[in-house]
């Protein structure tokens, strides 16, 4: 029409908020065995080298264990990372101890010893070169594909009956899977890295883990056949949890992502836990209880069965270990492969000096990725920085630091 008025159309500058920055903080540790006696958890000894882990995801059963270092349970969990710099030399000291008697470790049973800053700090790496060494045993558990770099020590492992690796596959959905454990590798490069390590002679297994009612439940069947068809040859499963803070992270995340199911979860979850949201029992705080939980029991069992998982029960070999060599004894053959492997993990061990575990950690360092390690969770007005919430003893809170928690959470 003559003599309207035109009005353009501009691109919206408004600037979104800044990312936070990943930073790492270096600690020395101490000591890095820990060890639990749950019934339910299938082994006795774990190491962690990180404290919190970059992948984000949701329902991550550690997240609480920020709140002993007076952090927040939700962004700065992801955020705020501590690297125990002289992780491999805290443990080596430990394996030479005369009296140590050698039993499976398992490495990562709280936070994801190959999350991302892994690829720079490389202890992990320098932890299972410290395995090989001594021909000690060791369980992995990973949701994420780099634990394929590590092959060459892997599969040097698993020639003498030392390993066994499993793998978390939470969904296939590559969009669920990015608002769920944001961070973590793909689906498919999940598989993929399930398909490198079989080929290379791994004894490799498959979590699905947790099962979320109405939310991934329906896929544990594909995600087994999946499975399957790469390689892996065990295979185990356990029902969503929700401690502590975790509960309330998870439903606002339910509620932003999955408003017209929310409270369908939510019940079935308080179907599977007595009427309640989590369930710390023993015996029943992995799978549930009740005639849902029997379900997926029943469809878990007919899966493995028709798939031929879980056909033997794999026993690693703990005869073959040799008590490491420490500083001012006869060198190590691995010795010289070690330092070039450790790259900037090792000399910032050394720069730490003396310092204590319990001093506050001094060195920050930003993460080389430098994105946002978001859960997708709504922080608007945030979720406040709890710290010491519900009065949780100094025990308890010591031993979910420390690790002694299921890997199958």
């Amino acid at each position: 029409m003559r003599g309207a008025t035109v009005i353009p159309i501009l691109p919206d500058t408004r600037l979104e908020p800044p990312a936070p920055k990943t930073t790492v903080t270096a600690e020395e540790a101490r000591k890095m065995l820990s060890r639990n006696d749950s019934p339910d958890i299938p082994f006795d000894v774990a190491v962690n080298p990180y404290r919190g882990c970059e992948h984000g995801c949701v329902y991550c059963y550690a997240r609480p264990t920020h709140s002993y270092l007076g952090m927040s349970p939700g962004l700065d969990f992801e955020t705020r990372l501590v690297a125990k710099a002289n992780a491999v030399e805290a443990l080596r000291a430990e394996l030479a101890r005369p009296g140590y008697k050698p039993s499976p470790i398992n490495i990562g049973s709280a936070t994801d010893a190959y999350q991302p800053i892994e690829r720079d700090w490389r202890l992990t790496r320098g932890m299972l070169e410290l395995m090989l060494e001594t021909r000690h045993p060791v369980t992995i558990v990973t949701k994420n594909a780099l634990v394929a770099r590590d092959l060459d020590l892997l599969a040097a492992l698993a020639e003498q009956n030392l390993v066994v690796v499993y793998i978390s596959i939470t969904t296939l959905d590559a969009g669920m899977a990015r608002t769920l454990e944001p961070r973590a590798a793909a689906p498919w490069r999940r598989l993929e890295a399930v398909r490198s390590l079989t080929d290379a002679g791994l004894p490799v297994g498959v979590l699905v883990a947790p099962v979320i009612p109405f939310i991934n439940d329906e896929s544990m069947e594909h995600i087994l056949q999946e499975s399957k068809a790469a390689g892996a040859h065990y295979a185990s499963y356990t029902v969503l949890r929700l401690p502590w803070e975790v509960k309330t992270l998870f439903e606002d995340w339910l509620n932003a992502h999955y408003p017209d199911r929310a409270q369908r979860v939510l019940h079935r979850i308080e179907d599977l836990r007595n009427g309640r949201r989590n369930d710390p029992n023993f015996g029943s705080r992995m799978r549930g209880t009740g005639i849902w939980a029997d379900l997926l029991r029943q469809r878990f069992a007919v899966a493995t069965r028709k798939l031929g998982l879980n056909r033997h029960r794999l026993a690693l070999d703990c005869d073959r270990f040799q008590p490491p060599v420490m500083a001012g004894g006869t060198p190590s053959l691995f010795a010289a492969g070690f330092a070039a492997g450790s790259g900037s993990a090792s000399s910032g061990a050394s720069s730490l000096g003396a310092r204590s575990s319990g001093a506050t950690p001094s060195t920050d360092f930003l993460s080389p990725v430098g994105a946002q390690a978001s859960s997708g969770v709504p922080h608007s007005g945030g979720l406040p920085a709890v710290s010491g919430a519900y009065r949780r003893g100094e025990r308890q809170l010591r031993a979910l630091a420390a690790g002694q928690l299921s890997l199958f959470d």
